[in-house]
């Protein structure tokens, strides 16, 4: 149990907007055990900034947080932890410069389309209406998942967000998080083969070149890590 001092707060009037207790807990208790959330909360940006560094208190490894559990294991690690090398090497490929490169063409289509048809229109949540669209079609393109529908993306997304935020145990909130999970897992397994079907296409004589290079690469940022001096992440 936390010793911080307890700040009660009401979860209802704290969702709907959440400043004036923060503004309160700042002047009155700065660090402060929140009883309906079960959590310690910092409210300082110093505090935050310097304490977030100490990861052998405050460790993003939470077997039981809620992310862990409605989610699976996250992918926030130290960089020299040589464990996670292969994994954040897969993400990068789709970070990459030139994938970046790709995206901006494939988003520039949509967007002017989008913004004719809203023209005539005079008004529109420009939030819903224009940026949700390419931002999740761009993200079906980073995950790969492009057999679902971008207003798939939105809804799963913003339920997964929900769900590792609902420290007050909603069980609608979890259910939907649960589905959306599921949704995603169902993609997955469906794109499996089509992403297979695919790399058989590779020119193999390509693929043979690329694949030491790549090796390399990763051997190198793996020394890399193993030579780095020890710090916070």
């Amino acid at each position: 149990m936390s010793n911080a001092p307890h700040f009660d707060i009401d979860v209802p009037a704290f969702w709907a907007d959440p400043y004036p207790a923060l503004a309160k807990m700042r002047r009155e208790a700065p660090i402060a055990f929140v009883p309906q959330l079960g959590s310690t909360v910092f409210t300082r940006r110093d505090d935050i900034f310097s304490q977030e560094k100490r990861t052998d208190v405050f460790s993003s490894h939470q077997p039981a947080g809620l992310m862990n559990t409605l989610m699976g294991h996250n992918m926030m690690r130290k960089r020299r932890r040589c464990a996670h090398v292969g994994a954040r090497g897969d993400v990068s490929v789709r970070l990459a410069a030139h994938r970046a490169r790709h995206l901006e063409q494939g988003v520039c289509g949509p967007c002017d389309r989008i913004l004719e048809e809203l023209a005539p229109t005079g008004r529109a949540d420009l939030c819903k209406a224009f940026a949700l669209p390419p931002v999740a079609e761009c993200l079906k393109d980073i995950t790969g998942l492009t057999n679902m529908r971008f207003e798939d993306m939105d809804a799963w997304s913003q339920a997964m967000i929900d769900g590792i935020a609902n420290y007050t145990g909603n069980k609608e909130v979890e259910a939907r998080c649960h589905a959306a999970t599921a949704g995603i897992d169902a993609a997955i397994d469906d794109m499996v083969p089509v992403v297979t079907k695919a790399s058989e296409h590779v020119d193999p004589q390509r693929a043979a070149r690329r694949r030491p290079a790549d090796g390399q690469r990763a051997r190198q940022r793996q020394a890399r890590d193993l030579r780095r001096p020890e710090r916070a992440a």
